[in-house]
């Protein structure tokens, strides 16, 4: 496939310093109902899901037993359906977590899981001035704070600074999608044609993804994802092996940045004085730092930026993210 260059440094440049938007098609809506369902989140993942209070969002993370990832998501607590929770899973992974939520409903819980992907879209706007092309729609996002939930007319937005790429999630009626789109882009965001420029800025940023680094392999903690683990509420699946690893500093393993002199391959080895240390997870050319860099999984003490280490026989340098410079 013919790669367009210069369409992917237009988009590259919207994301860093303007505004872009990104349709996402494989990303769902469900929706959780009844008396039970802020404590049947609340037994399974990391965050203080009970906490929420309407018009706001958490970021969470449903671990196994073992406290590894089974899925990273968003939970909505939306003014305009106050009996609701509303869960936005990652691109591509509605239907396993769908699954899953229902696997785990016993015969005393009271609450219902639904799926409205037939009748609801999500669109991600991003870039710094992804806040000035919403104002179209009607938002005023200037002040609004991370994990802030805004309706208006239809529409939900769900501001998010920490998780995923910097931008606001919009979650709006399919059936006004191709409108809201072409809104926007009249507002001065570009439409985003394929993932190339997301995910160059998604390494610089240092910022984990579903199928790189959140998954099955690591827990939480390994990939930057302590923030997303509230330590002060009741017991979730892998909350003791989580607590155990934070209170006697026993995260053996972290995200870091490498910057190669030459490009890095994702799934490399990475080694220093001959022994395996780490796994190279993503990898990317920066535009702007003209470099290339990838995101790893390096053990104790080989993460300390710094370090020099070899990914399959291409030398690197740990970097402490984001990348800066």
């Amino acid at each position: 496939m013919l790669i367009d260059t210069q369409l992917v440094l237009d988009e590259y440049t919207a994301l860093r310093d303007g505004a872009a938007l990104q349709l996402r098609p494989t990303a769902g809506v469900l929706v959780l109902t009844d008396a039970d369902r802020a404590d049947f989140l609340q037994r399974m993942t990391t965050n203080n899901v009970a906490a929420l209070r309407p018009g706001q969002s958490c970021v969470t993370v449903l671990t196994s037993p073992t406290a590894r990832i089974v899925q990273v998501f968003t939970v909505v607590s939306p003014a305009g359906e106050p009996d609701a929770i509303w869960l936005l899973p990652a691109p591509g992974e509605t239907a396993a977590l769908e699954r899953h939520l229902r696997g785990q409903i016993f015969f005393m819980d009271k609450v219902r899981v639904s799926n409205r992907g037939a009748t609801l879209a999500r669109l991600r706007v991003l870039g710094p001035q992804a806040v000035n092309a919403l104002a179209a729609l009607g938002f005023d996002l200037a002040q609004a704070a991370d994990g802030a939930v805004h309706e208006h007319e239809g529409l939900l937005a769900v501001v998010q600074r920490e998780y995923d790429l910097p931008g606001v999630e919009l979650v709006v009626p399919a059936a006004r999608l191709d409108a809201i789109v072409e809104e926007l882009q009249q507002a001065g965001a570009l439409r985003l044609t394929d993932d190339l420029a997301v995910h160059a800025r998604r390494v610089e940023l240092g910022r984990p993804a579903p199928g790189a680094e959140l998954t099955g392999d690591y827990n939480p903690l390994e990939v930057g994802l302590a923030w997303a683990c509230a330590e002060n509420k009741g017991c979730y699946t892998g909350q003791e092996i989580i607590a155990r690893q934070v209170t006697y500093d026993k995260v053996t393993r972290t995200l870091v940045g490498l910057r190669g002199a030459e490009p890095l391959a994702a799934g490399a080895q990475i080694t220093a004085d001959g022994r395996d240390v780490g796994v190279v997870t993503s990898v990317a050319w920066s535009p702007a730092l003209a470099a290339h860099l990838a995101l790893a999984i390096v053990k104790r003490p080989h993460n300390a930026t710094g370090a020099a280490l070899l990914a399959e026989g291409a030398a690197a340098i740990v970097e402490a993210l984001p990348f800066t410079h």
